[in-house]
């Protein structure tokens, strides 16, 4: 949704069918034995060269890198035991060995494309490329794969790569194992030190500190679970469970370091190390509740801990948050202007809403009782969020998906590994994940092998695709961009992003063209608003695909993705049209479009062109909105307000709302006295809506002024249903603007 999707372009288009050849190419040779056509020399020259190349290259911010997502395939769920080692020159083209594995060692550096790619070599010295996908962040900086590094892959799967070289692919994260230079596994030739029989508990966890020290949280767990696993005296086992917990948070595996300070919590209940920790883990779990009662506890206990009390201070704003919906919307602004990702330390509030079954559309979003337009149905912190510098090139990336015959450019390929990652490392996340809509993918039937969490990344890809969402930095930024680039109603409601993100609460939201709420962002906060007044029991929608473009034919809206076609009124009532009456409409549109063009426009001949577009529909605008009137109605109304003819310009004002499907009463110059100014129907929410409140607020100052305020308020509504929050609405409109759309030319 409102991603940069590429499919239909046509350079990508033909980059797509390329690598669809190539995967037929690569499926002649399947079965085939894998062996490598270069020597094991060469095959490390050609790397290294490569890797130098790469490391060398000067930046160029046009450069898009590419990835391919291969036909799915499920991840390895047999236990290890029952594995059988194959050795590389066993291994097949275009083949998952099931049932296999292999024992490797990494013989260079690595190098980072769109996998972490480095040379590999078995126990006979067979070396090829070995690419590991969905671990770009994790193997990097302190903690990347060393030279050397000794590894299983299991059931792996063998492929031609782009270069005609062959290579392993590993796409799933328990499908491929890190042994520590301790572990059993590790061949003598390989081993790089010998285990000395005086290394004791002690010395391990030694050991692990200093790994820990260094930044590498993943070598320091392995000390540290090695001096639990060699015997510690009482205190040294405490002391290893509350360092390896806090190497456990340091990585992100929070489900793991609650473990850990539980064990220690039976023996020392109140250990001020351990409750501290949990009460981390608990709050990046967004568990603040349970956070809060652990630091009452720590408070109580240990009032002199300053890190503790401001931890406190910390979850309790997040609980406040979380049950009340009150968020302090200016502080987030600033706060995602500066932070580099905009992740935002927030809360996630779930207001009246719950999910339900629907009639046709499987599982949605409903209201739980009565809201009002503007109200606040949720605010909800992303997932995970993967955020582009329209500055900078280096996430963004062309991802093909062959199975759905998909290019989208953008950061969707590095959500996908945060994703991944989340959940690989808190596996307690993973029902809630794999139970939303993930159309007619399968899945497997274990969630953990070994001890190890099975995350299916291509199941991981398609929740994704179904439910993820591009977004701006700030909707306030993107809605004051389209008002300063004019009336282009289509382009600005069909905006796509390169960054994106993943909203649990928000996937459940079925679309309508004729939508009753809006989302909007600040950072990786999804904020929705109800767009008109909701009883109680009402499905929540919003656009999938925005049907504010101005060519009928494109609806219904194209929701094939998601297995649906939109059968709201608006798609209905364009299915009953004839192509000819489309094709009439079309025509109508463009000359209206002509003449707007003209240097000196004819507004009679505007009108009356007008009146024959409005022709062209056959029911009101308050059962079916009428879409391709609303650019011309607001062009109207401001050259009328820019000209100082405020009757008219509340005419076209109110005939731009009423288009959208406004119901409005008390509007009408000339005014009756004391008839209040009242929405009794609210329309579609667009950016321009805005935009007419104020075109009318300036207006009925001059001609109505008890409605001005009213109208005003309105348009402050309207403004926080689009942009989330109106705490900036003085910051960004002002009925004195010099604009007649009360847009402040100094805001940004």
């Amino acid at each position: 949704m409102d991603i940069h999707d590429v499919s239909n372009a046509p350079e990508c288009l033909r980059y797509l069918q390329t690598h669809q050849q190539n995967l037929k190419n690569a499926q002649a040779v399947k079965g085939r034995q894998a062996r490598p056509q270069k020597s094991k020399n060469e095959i490390l020259k050609q790397f290294m060269f490569r890797r130098w190349m790469a490391t060398n290259a000067s930046a160029n911010l046009t450069n898009i890198q590419s990835s391919f997502l291969p036909p799915a395939y499920p991840p390895c769920v047999k236990p290890f035991n029952e594995l059988k080692k194959v050795m590389v020159k066993n291994l097949c083209l275009e083949t998952h060995h099931r049932e296999q594995y292999l024992l490797l060692r990494t013989i260079t550096p690595t190098d980072t494309l769109s996998a972490v790619m480095a040379i590999v070599e078995d126990e006979d010295g067979s070396a090829l490329m070995l690419q590991l996908y969905n671990q770009e962040q994790e193997l990097s900086g302190a903690q990347s794969l060393k030279e050397g590094t000794v590894l299983v892959v299991k059931e792996p799967y063998v492929k031609v790569m782009a270069d005609g070289d062959y290579g392993i692919r590993v796409d799933h994260l328990s499908d491929v194992c890190f042994i520590p230079e301790f572990g059993d596994l590790v061949p003598l030739s390989w081993r790089t030190r010998v285990t000395r029989a005086d290394e004791n508990s002690s010395s391990w966890k030694t050991k692990g500190s200093e790994y820990f020290h260094q930044g590498d949280y993943h070598s320091a767990i392995q000390c540290y679970s090695k001096s639990l696993d060699t015997d510690p005296s009482p205190e040294l086992l405490m002391i290893a469970l509350l360092n390896r917990a806090l190497s456990f948070l340091k990585s992100y595996r929070f489900d793991a370091a609650l473990r850990d300070v539980e064990d220690v919590l039976q023996t020392s209940e109140l250990s001020e190390k351990a409750l501290f920790r949990k009460a981390q883990a608990l709050y990046q779990l967004q568990r603040f509740k349970e956070s809060c009662e652990i630091h009452a506890v720590l408070a109580e206990k240990y009032p002199n801990n300053t890190m503790a009390a401001h931890d406190y201070t910390r979850a309790s704003a997040r609980l406040v948050e979380q049950e009340s919906g009150n968020y302090k919307f200016r502080q987030m602004i600033l706060e995602a202007k500066k932070r580099q990702p905009p992740t935002l330390d927030r809360g996630t509030y779930i207001g009246p809403v719950t999910v339900k079954q629907t009639q046709s559309h499987g599982r949605g979003l409903f209201t739980t009782e009565a809201v009002k337009a503007g109200d606040l149905l949720f605010c909800e912190k992303a997932f995970a969020h993967a955020f582009h510098y329209e500055n900078a090139s280096t996430n963004l990336r062309l991802l093909l998906n062959i199975d759905m015959d998909k290019a989208i450019i953008g950061t969707q390929a590095e959500l996908l590994e945060l994703i991944v990652q989340k959940l690989y490392k808190n596996p307690s996340l993973l029902p809630g994940f794999v139970d939303l809509y993930h159309g007619t993918y399968k899945l497997v039937d274990v969630v953990e092998v070994d001890v190890i969490p099975v995350v299916d990344s291509f199941l991981v890809e398609r929740t994704m695709a179904l439910n993820g969402f591009g977004c701006p930095l700030l909707s306030r930024q993107s809605h004051i961009s389209s008002m300063k680039g004019g009336d282009d109603t289509a382009k600005t409601a069909n905006e796509q992003f390169h960054s994106c993100g993943f909203w649990s609460m928000a996937s459940y939201i079925n679309h309508s063209c004729l939508s009753n709420a809006r989302r909007s962002f600040i950072g990786d906060m999804m904020i929705v608003r109800a767009s008109r007044d909701l009883p109680p029991e009402t499905e929540i929608t919003f656009w999938y695909q925005s049907p504010m473009n101005c060519d009928p034919k494109e609806l219904p809206v194209d929701l094939q993705n998601w297995g649906f076609k939109c059968d709201c009124e608006l798609c209905q009532d364009t299915r009953s049209h004839s192509r000819n009456a489309l094709s009439n409409r079309d025509n109508i549109f463009a000359e209206l479009q002509r003449l707007f063009k003209r240097p000196k426009s004819n507004l009679r001949k505007i009108e009356d062109t007008l009146l024959s577009l409005a022709g062209t529909y056959r029911r009101p605008t308050y059962e079916v909105p009428r879409l391709a009137l609303l650019s011309p109605y607001l062009s109207l109304a401001v050259i009328y307000a820019s000209s100082q003819r405020h009757g008219k310009a509340v005419e076209f004002g109110l005939m731009s709302l009423e288009s959208l499907g406004f119901v409005i009463k008390g509007g009408t110059i000339p005014h009756v006295s004391n008839l209040p100014l009242v929405v009794q129907k609210w329309g579609l929410m667009t950016d321009q809506v805005v935009a007419c409140w104020m075109i009318l607020c300036r207006a009925y100052q001059e001609l109505a002024p008890k409605l001005a305020s009213q109208a005003e308020e309105y348009a402050r509504v309207s403004y926080r249903i689009c942009v989330g929050e109106d705490e900036t609405f003085d910051q960004t409109y002002n009925r004195l603007s010099e604009r007649v759309d009360g847009l402040l030319t100094t805001a940004m």
